[in-house]
C-alpha cells in the first residue's frame, strides 16, 4: 500500500488517538513559548521566533512518548512543515519514523467579525501550497473560522466558507478538517452549536460519494450533539479542539462525546516547560498524552 492508503486507513480505523495540534502560527507563537517558559527577551524577530518554536515542537514529536500507538495525526503550521527533523522533512519524519499523520494548518487567520462569526481571511496561494505539502508528504488540512454567537447567517456564512475551500482542497488531493470554532465564552453557545450542527448536516449530505472531510468542532454542551456527523460516510473523522478548557476539563467533556477524539493544542501541551530536564519532559508529556487517550476512547 502507497503512504496515502496507509494514512487513509489509520485514520477511517484507528478509533480512539487523537490528533496533536502543533500548529501555533505567527500571531499565537508568543503565547505558546511564554506557557513552555520562553519569554520575548530570549529571541529577536520572527527567524529566531520560529527557531525556538521548532525546537520546542521537535522536542514533543522526538520524544518516546510521542507515536502513532496514541497519537492519530499532527497538526503542522506551514513553517514547521519546512523544516525538517532529524535530517528528515517534518512531515516525513511523523509518518516514516513516528506512524503520525501529517496535516498542515493552511488558514491565514481570522477576518474582522460580521454577523457574529469570523471567516477566514483570503487564501490567494493555497493551490500552490497544497501542491507544496502534497509532494511532502501531508495528508490533509486544517483551517479556522470562528463563530461568536447564534447568528443564523454568520453560522450560515461561516460554514459555506469552510466546505467551499474544502472542496478546493479535495480537488488538490487532500483531506480537509473543517473547523468553524464555537467560542467557549459565547452566551448562547448550545444555540450557536445546535445551527451550526444543522448546516454541517447540510453540507455533508451534499457532498459526492468519496468526498472524505474531517471536522475539528468545540465540545458541545449537548453531550453527543455531532453523533450524525460522526456516523457519517463523507465525514471520516470528528474531533474536538480544546479551545480554551484546560486539560481537565477538555477530558471530561470530551469522555462524555461517544465517538469524539481530542485535537488538543493547548491542553496537549500544558504543563512542557523548557526548563525542564529531558526526563521530566517525557513523563508530562506521556502523561497528558494518556489523559487525551483515555478521554478520546469513549
Amino acid at each position: 500500500m502507497s503512504n496515502y492508503d496507509q494514512q487513509l486507513q489509520k485514520i477511517n480505523t484507528r478509533n480512539g488517538c487523537f490528533i496533536a495540534a502543533l500548529d501555533q502560527s505567527g500571531g499565537s507563537t508568543p503565547k505558546a513559548l511564554r506557557l513552555y517558559g520562553i519569554g520575548e527577551d530570549q529571541y529577536s524577530g520572527d527567524d529566531e521566533m520560529f527557531d525556538k518554536v521548532h525546537e520546542m515542537r521537535t522536542r514533543i514529536i522526538t520524544s518516546p512518548a510521542f507515536n502513532g500507538e496514541r497519537i492519530l495525526a499532527a497538526i503542522l503550521f506551514e513553517n514547521t512543515m519546512d523544516r525538517d527533523i532529524e535530517g528528515q522533512g517534518t512531515a516525513s519524519y511523523l509518518w516514516n519514523v513516528k506512524n503520525v499523520v501529517p496535516i498542515l494548518k493552511v488558514d491565514k487567520g481570522l477576518a474582522d467579525e460580521v454577523d457574529g462569526a469570523q471567516l477566514m481571511k483570503p487564501m490567494p496561494d493555497l493551490d500552490a501550497l497544497l501542491a507544496r505539502a502534497r509532494e511532502k508528504g501531508v495528508f490533509g488540512t486544517k483551517m479556522r473560522s470562528v463563530i461568536k454567537g447564534a447568528n443564523a447567517a454568520g453560522i450560515e456564512a461561516n460554514v459555506n466558507q469552510q466546505f467551499e475551500v474544502g472542496k478546493q482542497i479535495l480537488a488538490a488531493g487532500l483531506h480537509p478538517i473543517i473547523e468553524p470554532e464555537v467560542d467557549i465564552n459565547a452566551p448562547d453557545k448550545a444555540e450557536a452549536e445546535a445551527i451550526l450542527h444543522d448546516n454541517i448536516i447540510k453540507h455533508l449530505d451534499a457532498l459526492d460519494d468519496g468526498q472524505l472531510v474531517m471536522l475539528k468542532l468545540t465540545l458541545p454542551e449537548q453531550d453527543n450533539l455531532y453523533a450524525d456527523c460522526i456516523a457519517h460516510p463523507n465525514c471520516m473523522k470528528v474531533v474536538a479542539l480544546s479551545g480554551g478548557y484546560n486539560r481537565e476539563e477538555a477530558n471530561r467533556r470530551l469522555a462524555a462525546q461517544n465517538g469524539m477524539v481530542a485535537s488538543f493544542s493547548r491542553a496537549l501541551s500544558e504543563g512542557l516547560s523548557a526548563q525542564q530536564t529531558d526526563d521530566e519532559f517525557n513523563a508530562m508529556l506521556d502523561g497528558s498524552i494518556q489523559s487525551i487517550f483515555d478521554a478520546s476512547a469513549t
